[in-house]
């Protein structure tokens, strides 16, 4: 039996559908509202008809109303002449038609004889350009079946058919409650240890998105006896309970506990990753989830049970009716564990005729994820991961326009492609998309065609020189223009003041500093060890050095958060953080693009932008680039 069993691990549609099942009696009261304020609402009930649309004959043209039968006879030869006041009445669209009349002619096919004669030289049947009564709606017809979520366009025909008032479901009363004691609100002067509280801002953008009203309790502190109080008041003022979190096993994890003395726990724990330490149950009768405190682990819960729930007690079952998938390319492997069904945020890109897409960071608490994520891989149970390469379907969360119009960049991380995406984005039609998997990453996917270009930093140790020799290696048999972008300073970062006189990478070791590395492949890496090797430094030496971040600001932010003392990376991600800077070389950091790509108008705008003197002004603002051979291009064939 798998209630009330901590973290169990059942499957994410089973665990919908068990607690589903248990709250099905609990459903909102309904209310009456204008037709006009009703977008979005649910029907509590089948809508019908109260009267015929349109209700009387009406013209469909402008022109003149008569009788079909007199105008049987009419030719290019034979015209036929009728008069106004005894063959036809003048009507414009919507006039309602004479009894006595059978069909409109356009104005476009009748010849003026006089003011009130005509011609025409073509008959007309009966009915024509006639709307009949009834003939959009008739009275007592279906309009709108229960459970329906009513759009604009129903609207218009609810209002049509004389409803002017409709029976919905009243919108659900979600009360949102954060709980921790490390939690501060926006704004309090923040000490080591605190967290800002921000899961319960995004689930209150959430709730109003799916059709509820939510409502933000003040944070509730890691106290059994307080935590009980909030949640009994609020299940018994509020339609749903979201509690956030407190919903694993540590000490002062304390959801399962208070939802088991209030009520009753039905589910503790699901098959999906992240989020899996998510408690389902119900307090006073009202449905109430625990929801985990990491916010990528939070947005999945609420995407995909919350929703749900919102949905399910005004009596809408929404499936996954507003999913939007496509079919992308793996641009690399993924590896996941057969116990978990795994969501993996990705980057998209349309290349050559086909979607690609590349992976980015995994993690729970990586906020960002969620900001930079082009959409998201379902990854099933049932599977260990997929192989590069592989067609997978992507949720997608832009539209595939959006997505045809974005210029993917997969490679080496620089802060000056954030100024460049931004000024693109400016412009209106192109967006710039950039996944940060090293300078070898960026080659290998330009290699296997799933990138529009590639940023790369290379240091080739034999011959001293940037970027070319890789190319030539790894991209033999396609030419690729090598743009200059820019040339960067690479330096040690420290702590401000340089507390341990870390002045070289001799000093790494000869201090014990701990130090904080860029990932294998990235073009600091191989930096790195080029000039470790010139000085004759075994990396086993420094401590630290498997420890692997992949952006230059997060290395600097490792470092000025004392979580490292010294690490490798751009003079601009110093100055960002407020660190000191040991220069230890200059390097090229440049654009790798097939030439063929050159003569794409995103691309084109992308280089525009490049080369402007505004981009030049704000990478002048961060500081340590030289872009004197910017927008110089080398064909490498």
């Amino acid at each position: 039996m798998r209630q009330n069993i901590y973290l169990s691990n059942i499957s994410l549609n089973e665990a919908i559908n068990i607690f589903l099942e248990k709250i099905k009696d609990f459903k909102v009261e309904t209310e009456y509202v204008k037709t006009y304020e009703a977008n979005g609402r649910i029907t509590a009930k089948p809508i019908f008809a109260k009267i015929s649309s349109p209700f009387y004959n009406s013209s469909a043209v402008d022109g003149i109303a008569t009788v079909a039968k007199k105008t049987f006879t009419a030719t290019d030869k034979n015209p036929v002449r009728l008069k106004e006041g005894v063959d036809y009445v003048v009507v414009d669209t919507g006039d309602p038609i004479p009894d006595e009349y059978d069909c409109v002619i356009m104005a476009e096919d009748l010849i003026w004889v006089s003011q009130d004669e005509v011609e025409i030289i073509k008959p007309a049947i009966p009915w024509q350009n006639i709307r009949q009564i009834g003939e959009d709606i008739v009275e007592g017809q279906l309009i709108l079946p229960q459970s329906h979520r009513i759009r604009p366009a129903d609207i218009g025909a609810l209002i049509a058919g004389g409803v002017f008032e409709v029976e919905v479901y009243k919108k659900p009363k979600v009360a949102i409650i954060p709980t921790g004691t490390e939690l501060v609100e926006p704004g309090e002067e923040l000490k080591v240890g605190d967290i800002i509280e921000f899961n319960s801002r995004v689930f209150a953008a959430q709730v109003k998105e799916y059709g509820g009203i939510p409502t933000r309790f003040d944070i509730v502190k890691d106290d059994f006896e307080k935590l009980k109080a909030v949640v009994d008041k609020a299940s018994k003022e509020y339609d749903i309970i979201l509690l956030n979190a407190g919903s694993s096993a540590g000490r002062e994890d304390y959801s399962k506990k208070v939802i088991e003395t209030l009520g009753e726990v039905y589910i503790h724990g699901i098959a999906i990753k992240p989020g899996k330490p998510v408690i389902l149950g119900k307090v006073n009768n009202k449905p109430i989830v625990g929801i985990p405190g990491f916010p990528v682990s939070a947005y999945f819960i609420m995407e995909n049970i919350v929703k749900k729930l919102i949905n399910f007690v005004q009596g809408y079952d929404i499936k996954d009716k507003d999913k939007r998938y496509i079919e992308a390319t793996l641009s690399k492997r993924i590896m996941s564990s057969s116990k978990y069904l795994e969501f993996v945020r990705v980057k998209l890109g349309f290349i050559d005729g086909k979607y690609i897409a590349a992976p980015i960071e995994r993690g729970a608490g990586t906020t960002m994820s969620l900001v930079r994520a082009d959409g998201i891989l379902e990854i099933p149970e049932e599977l260990e991961g997929y192989e590069k390469g592989t067609r997978v379907n992507v949720n997608i969360l832009k539209s595939e326009d959006e997505i045809k119009n974005t210029i993917l960049c997969i490679g080496s991380h620089d802060l000056i492609l954030d100024i460049a995406a931004d000024l693109l984005a400016k412009r209106g039609k192109f967006t710039l998309s950039s996944a940060h998997v090293g300078s070898i990453g960026g080659i290998l996917s330009l290699k296997d065609r799933e990138t529009h270009f590639a940023t790369i930093h290379l240091l080739d140790v034999e011959t001293g020189e940037y970027n070319k020799s890789y190319v030539k290696r790894y991209i033999p048999n396609r030419k690729i223009a090598l743009i200059k972008f820019v040339k960067r300073i690479q330096g040690l970062m420290v702590k401000k003041g340089n507390p341990l006189e870390i002045n070289s990478l001799e000093d790494i070791v000869k201090k014990g500093a701990r130090f904080v590395n860029r990932q294998k492949g990235s073009g600091t890496r191989i930096l790195l060890d080029y000039e470790l090797k010139r000085l004759g430094i075994n990396p086993k030496d420094i401590i630290g050095y498997e420890r692997e971040e992949y952006t230059h600001i997060s290395v600097a932010a490792q470092i000025a958060k004392g979580n490292a003392d010294a690490g490798l990376g751009v003079f601009s991600a110093a100055k960002i953080m407020e660190l000191d800077f040991i220069p230890i070389a200059n390097e090229e950091y440049d654009i790798a693009i097939p030439v063929e790509y050159l003569e794409l108008e995103g691309v084109k705008q992308f280089l525009e932008v490049i080369n402007s003197e505004e981009f030049k002004n704000e990478i002048d603002k961060l500081g340590g680039y030289d872009y004197s051979n910017l927008g110089e291009i080398i064909i490498i064939e």
